[in-house]
Formats: C-alpha cells, structure tokens, sequence
C-alpha cells in the first residue's frame, strides 16, 4: 500500500502521478535497453485468439484471480501498459475516483474477464484493475469466461509473439497430430511451420499414391510422425546429427537433403554440417 496522508482525495492524487510516472519510466527503460516496441504494451485480446484459433468458451463464474497475471484487455489496449499502469492523463478523473473509493473502503464491483490458458483479459473493469494494482493488491474478484483454443498460449510474451503463434496454428491445421505427438513439432523460427507442412503434405501424396487410396490428414499426419519423423530424428540422435535447435528443426533440415542423399548416397562433411546447423544452404 503506497504511503497515506490521511486525506484520501490528495493520497488518490499522488497515486495516479506515481502510476503515470512510473508507466513513463518503464518506457524509457525498455527503449534505453533497446528491446522490442511492444514489451510494454498490453496485450490485445482478438489478436491472441486469432492466433492461437477460437474453439469455444465457457463461463466460469466468479473467482478469485492474481492481478499479476491479467496481461491484456479486450478494446483498452491504448489506454494502459502490461502492468495496468495509466498511459494517459486523460484517465485520471475516474481513475481518482477509484482510488478514493477503494482508500474510503467503499464495495468495488467484481470485473470481468478472459481466461485463455493462464493468461487474462479485462473486458470491464480496467480501472479497477489498474487501482488494485497501485495500491498493491494482489488479487482481484472477477467474473471470468475460459476462451479455449486450438494450441495453447504458452510462450506469448508481446505482441511479436503472435506471428510464431499463428503459424504454428496453421501448422496444426494443415497436419493435425495428436496432442502427445504436436508437442514434438517445435521450431524456433515460425517459418519453419510453413516448410514443414509442405513437406508433409508432399509426404502425404506420395503415400497415398502407394497406398492407391485416399487418406485423410488426420491419418496422414498420424502416420508421417510413426513411420517418417520419428524413426528419422531416433537415427539422428543415434548419430549425433540433432545439432543446434529442436528436433523437429533437426528433421527439416535432412528433409531439404533428401532428393541429394537419395540420388548420391553422398554423407559429405558439407551436409552433415548443414544438418547440424552449421552450415550455409546453396541458393
């Protein structure tokens, strides 16, 4: 709780002036350290289920929910930073009148919320929040509704985060593994999704012409995981070829060789250097 005067309407005051001062200082830190635009800001609730796929959603009723992890918001996302902190003195006549409401002990309504995975957005109550906040609280009654979505929110730290989500998204519509299975596929470069779903939907056709029968991609993805990915990054790991990255990155990495080794046998230091990581592919 920041330090009280004894007059509620001059400690509500010098609350928003400490909020605002510090939403500044944390710009000029972030820009001094030069990391990305949006480490600050907070995040906007369409675009993170856009990216990560909405599936449905569920109330949960009301619940006692961590401030700290209220990360984003549904339509205020100019008005505030990450930490709820004010970005604008605009706000400052009801923000006020929250603080002296909460500092006369006054009944503050609950808010309501978004769960995506473990992260929550305000749809009403961003002053209150960002009051809490202020004053230190560390928890927050809310009405909350659970958002699910095709892949999880693990790993969203800003906004830049989104684009690796929605390929990864696209990945998992393109080549729909099991749950057990999905959780292998991890590329460091969201790119990479991309090439590899290419790769095995190319894996897909050639089965199908062998089988002589149409396949789905279900059981397509299903059986290019059992029979081509996992027997391949099991024999990498043998030989030592995993190199730098993920495994899956490891396996895209042989599968760009592939039509070279199947036609020349050849296992020169070149491509074993590549495979690894270390080297340059030819243009």
């Amino acid at each position: 709780m920041p330090k009280e005067t004894g007059l509620h309407s001059a400690d509500a005051e010098d609350d928003f002036q400490r909020a605002r001062r510090r939403e500044v200082l944390s710009r000029i830190g972030a820009w001094l350290r030069r990391e990305p635009d949006d480490v600050t800001f907070i995040l906007p609730f369409e675009e993170v289920v856009a990216a990560l796929g909405w599936e449905g959603e569920r109330p949960l009723g009301l619940q006692t929910v961590p401030l700290e992890a209220i990360v984003g918001s549904v339509d205020r996302t100019r008005d505030f930073d990450r930490s709820f902190r004010p970005r604008s003195n605009r706000l400052r006549g009801r923000w006020q009148g929250i603080d002296l409401a909460q500092r006369r002990g006054e009944p503050m309504p609950p808010v309501d919320l978004y769960k995506v995975g473990d992260l929550y957005f305000v749809r009403d109550g961003h002053h209150r929040v960002s009051v809490a906040r202020a004053l230190g609280h560390d928890i927050i009654d809310a009405y909350v509704t659970e958002v699910r979505t095709r892949i999880p929110p693990e790993g969203i730290s800003g906004r830049r985060d989104l684009l690796y989500k929605s390929f990864e998204r696209i990945f998992a519509q393109r080549v729909p593994l099991p749950p057990e299975m999905a959780r292998r596929i991890k590329m460091t470069d969201p790119w990479n999704y991309a090439e590899l779903a290419e790769n095995v939907e190319a894996w897909g056709f050639r089965l199908i012409q062998h089988l002589a029968q149409f396949e789905d991609r279900q059981e397509v993805a299903r059986r290019w995981f059992t029979e081509e990915y996992e027997p391949a990054v099991d024999m990498m790991r043998e030989a030592d070829l995993i190199g730098r990255g993920t495994e899956a990155e490891a396996y895209l990495r042989v599968a760009r060789e592939r039509y070279r080794l199947i036609r020349t046998h050849e296992w020169s230091e070149e491509i074993i250097a590549r495979i690894r990581g270390r080297g340059q592919r030819r243009p």
